[in-house]
């Protein structure tokens, strides 16, 4: 039976936030343990860590305050409250993950399909909720609230540009596997995320 309409307590957003935030955190951990990228605010802070050593999750914090102030802006202070609060949650878990669980040597073909898929759930769980990591992903959801745009196609077209703009710290190789990554995080969007297919806020 379907439960459309029925608008999700507190709680459910909470948990929703929570396992939305893990997801997301653990398969930017693992592109980064496999030296790749993928798209949205996540693939620029991954490339810019590349290059300065910076952590992920601080430059990811930074690189999402424009989004979110665009957030409050188009979609309303409490899709943007929810999504600062995501944001800063997934940032400290790409710190605490690592020293949970150690990443040695991970597979590009495994990270690439495997962490994009899980970061692309994460994405999916928190946009059933009215939230979002931010960045490229406040727009899929504006132009999809707004337009019925389709979030995984604007989101793969950005993703696109962002993985490309990776050649200044990736070979081609890591491009190519970096590239499905992307693919992967925007199939799960393109597939499961469609107009009229969810309405339970």
């Amino acid at each position: 039976m379907s439960d459309n309409g029925i608008r999700h307590s507190l709680g459910e957003d909470v948990y929703a936030i929570l396992i939305g935030a893990s997801l997301s955190a653990f398969g930017i951990v693992m592109l980064h343990a496999a030296g790749l990228v993928t798209g949205g605010v996540a693939g620029m802070a991954l490339t810019v860590s590349y290059l300065t050593g910076l952590p992920v999750g601080t430059l990811f914090f930074v690189l999402n305050l424009p989004f979110l102030i665009l957030a409050q802006r188009t979609l309303g202070w409490r899709f943007a409250v929810k999504s600062a609060i995501t944001v800063a949650l997934l940032s400290a878990l790409t710190w605490v993950i690592p020293g949970w669980s150690h990443m040695g040597h991970v597979d590009p073909w495994f990270a690439a399909i495997f962490g994009g898929t899980v970061i692309g759930m994460g994405i999916l769980s928190l946009a059933r909720h009215k939230s979002s990591v931010g960045g490229i992903g406040v727009l899929a959801l504006y132009l999809y609230e707004t337009r019925g745009i389709n979030a995984g196609k604007v989101q793969g077209s950005a993703d696109t540009l962002i993985v490309l703009s990776a050649f200044v710290a990736l070979d081609a190789r890591h491009i190519l596997f970096s590239v499905l990554s992307a693919v992967s995080l925007s199939l799960v969007l393109y597939t499961f995320h469609k107009k009229g297919r969810y309405t339970g806020y």
